[in-house]
C-alpha cells in the first residue's frame, strides 16, 4: 500500500487557504518528500504525519515556491533528534542550492546525502521502489518524477516441490535472493510466476506539455499535474511563463491513459479550482481539483493473474 499527500497545492507564493508545493509518500516506513515550498512541515503535522521518517527529498527546480520550507524542514527534523542519513535528489546545483539555505541550520545531527540528477532522464533504486527523474520544459533546468512499485508473482508451491528446492530457501526466494548451496543454485524465476502489475505515481510541474511527459506517466495509477490556470484566455500567459492550463493538463492525462489525474501548482489568483472542473472532465472524466491534504492510499490490484 502507498500513502499519498497532497500536502500543497499553491504556487509562487502562499496564500490563507493554501500552501505551496509539496507531495509526501509513504511505503513501508520510509517517506518521500516531492519538493517542500513554505508551509510544508505545518502541513504535515495538519495532515497528522512524522517528518521524521522522511529519508528522501526530490526537487524539481529550485524556484522559492518549490525549495523554500527546507531550512525550516531540516531544523525540525534535526530537533526531533534524527540521526539516520537524508538523502536529496535534484537538478545539477542541488548541493549549492542546499547550502546555501543552510546558513540558518548549518548543524544537523544527520548526514545529507546528494544526488544530482544527469541528463535528460535518470533512475534511482531506494527503499525498495524506483523513482525516475525525467526533464521537462520550463524556463529553469526542472525535472518530473515517476514513483513505481514492482510486484513479483505469485509463488509457485507446486514447482518448488516439483524442483525439491528445500523449504528453508522459500522465503528468501520469494524475495528476489539467489541461492547457492550444496553445488546447486536457486534463482527466483524457478519458483515464482509472471510479475503481477504494481504501482506507479507520476509527478510534474512548471512546465509545458511535452510528449516525454506522456510517455513517463504512461498508465500511472495517479498523475499529479500542474494546473496553473483554469481560466479561459490564459492560454498566452501559459505558454510564455511555461505553465500549462487544466485543459492541457488533461489531455496529458488523456493522451497517457492514467487512472486519475489531480491538478495542483494553482495561481494564485485562482480563487476556486472546482469551478472550471466541468470543461476539464469532458477531456478526462477522472481529472480532479487537488488541495492541500487531499489523500489516497493506492493498493495493489487483486484480479486474475494478479491474485
Amino acid at each position: 500500500m502507498l500513502d499519498v499527500c497532497l500536502l500543497g497545492s499553491g504556487g509562487m507564493m502562499p496564500l490563507p487557504y493554501r500552501f505551496l508545493t509539496s507531495l509526501m509518500l509513504r511505503y513501508n516506513g520510509s517517506s518521500l518528500l516531492i519538493d517542500c515550498g513554505e508551509g510544508t512541515q505545518v502541513t504535515i503535522r495538519e495532515k497528522g504525519w512524522s517528518f521524521k521518517p522522511i529519508d528522501v527529498i526530490c526537487f524539481t527546480h529550485y524556484h522559492g515556491d518549490h525549495i523554500s520550507g527546507l531550512p525550516g524542514l531540516l531544523l525540525s527534523m534535526g530537533n526531533a533528534e534524527r540521526t539516520e542519513p537524508l538523502t536529496l535528489i535534484g537538478p545539477k546545483g542541488l548541493e549549492r542550492v542546499v547550502s546555501a539555505l543552510r546558513v540558518i541550520a548549518p548543524e544537523l545531527p544527520f548526514p545529507i546525502i546528494y544526488k544530482e540528477i544527469e541528463g535528460q532522464q535518470e533512475e534511482f533504486s531506494l527503499n525498495g521502489y524506483r523513482l525516475r527523474a525525467f526533464r521537462v520544459n520550463h524556463n529553469v533546468l526542472c525535472y518530473g518524477y515517476t514513483f513505481e512499485l514492482d510486484r513479483a508473482g505469485k509463488f509457485q508451491l507446486d514447482r518448488a516441490l516439483a524442483l525439491d528446492i528445500p523449504k528453508p530457501y522459500w522465503g528468501r526466494l520469494q524475495k528476489g535472493e539467489t541461492i547457492e548451496a550444496n553445488g546447486q543454485t536457486y534463482v527466483p524465476e524457478m519458483v515464482m510466476g509472471v510479475p503481477r502489475k504494481g504501482l506507479k505515481l507520476t509527478y510534474c510541474t512548471d512546465t509545458r506539455p511535452m510528449q516525454s511527459i506522456v510517455d513517463h506517466a504512461m498508465h500511472s495509477d495517479l498523475f499529479i499535474c500542474e494546473g496553473m490556470y483554469g481560466e479561459k484566455g490564459k492560454e498566452t500567459k501559459a505558454r510564455e511563463h511555461k505553465h500549462m492550463t487544466f485543459y492541457e493538463a488533461a489531455k496529458l492525462a488523456r493522451d497517457a491513459q492514467v487512472k486519475e489525474l489531480w491538478l495542483t501548482h494553482y495561481s494564485p489568483s485562482l480563487n476556486w479550482p472546482e469551478a472550471y472542473m466541468d470543461e476539464v472532465r469532458k477531456i478526462f472524466p477522472e481529472a480532479h481539483a487537488g488541495k492541500d491534504r487531499k489523500s489516497v492510499e493506492l493498493s495493489f490490484e487483486e484480479g486474475p493473474g494478479n491474485e
